[in-house]
């Protein structure tokens, strides 16, 4: 009932005045059945926007804090997510990885519409960072298609560390439906996890035309802070090779590790 309320009486008319979102590709959203929606990560508002622009209900991992923060704060945050529908994630690594993968393909099992952050956090620029293979194998373990998202300027009504969003039209493009049945079977192989998990950050570099970054965007918060205090910790420089096989300072296109 929460999810109803918000989305259509108290948050939802709040954010289509002010930021007039608009969506492009909803009908590659399947009506019923489980499918996993895979979306760069520029701002907490990606969250908000794209469960607000689609018909069908969105499920989010959210990060296990916002379950566990003390005091009324902490009880209200854990309501309100809970609420909408979002679950608990543990990040820490090891078994609570594990059980966070276990839930997400109960989920896309059940039929839900499971929305995943392949890079595991915000991008700590705007650009787009190396995805994580677990999106592979909930993809692999519940048969079920991945559909691509581009935010676009979600980071501009909500910056980094702003308390406070700033009115700024929003887009969303949704991709055509990605099928990895013939992979059928290869649950574990990691090479193969890396391969679909490099097919879907090409998608998305395309459809968003982010520059690509072939590490972390944990590793890349990490060398940014570093930066902050003076040490030496540059990003690495991307380049792609164009047609004639000469290398351009652009986007660098993912490679995969499977063949």
């Amino acid at each position: 009932m929460l999810y109803w309320w918000m989305k259509h009486v108290f948050l939802g008319p709040v954010l289509r005045l002010f930021f007039r979102p608009e969506v492009e590709g909803e009908e590659n959203v399947p009506a019923s059945g489980g499918a996993l929606l895979a979306s760069n990560h520029l701002a907490v508002a990606d969250s908000f926007f794209l469960p607000l622009m689609l018909k069908r209900r969105v499920t989010f991992p959210a990060k296990l804090e916002y379950f566990t923060q003390p005091g009324f704060k902490g009880r209200f945050k854990k309501w309100f997510f809970t609420g909408m529908g979002q679950i608990p994630i543990d990040r820490s690594g090891g078994a609570a990885a594990q059980a966070a993968l276990d839930t997400g393909i109960r989920l896309l099992r059940e039929g839900h519409l499971l929305g995943i952050y392949p890079e595991g956090t915000r991008s700590p620029d705007g650009r787009l960072y190396k995805g994580k293979t677990g999106l592979a194998r909930m993809v692999l373990e519940s048969r079920v298609k991945v559909i691509p998202v581009a935010m676009f300027d979600t980071d501009k009504a909500n910056p980094i560390g702003s308390k406070m969003w700033r009115p700024h039209k929003i887009r969303i493009k949704i991709g055509k439906p990605m099928d990895f049945s013939r992979y059928e079977g290869l649950a574990g192989d990691r090479f193969v996890e890396r391969s679909i998990t490099d097919e879907i950050m090409y998608a998305l570099m395309e459809m968003s035309g982010q520059e690509y970054v072939d590490i972390y965007a944990a590793k890349a918060k990490e060398l940014l802070a570093a930066q902050d205090v003076g040490e030496p910790a540059d990003l690495p420089t991307q380049q792609r090779r164009t047609a004639s096989g000469d290398p351009t300072d652009a986007d660098r296109i993912p490679e995969t590790e499977a063949g």
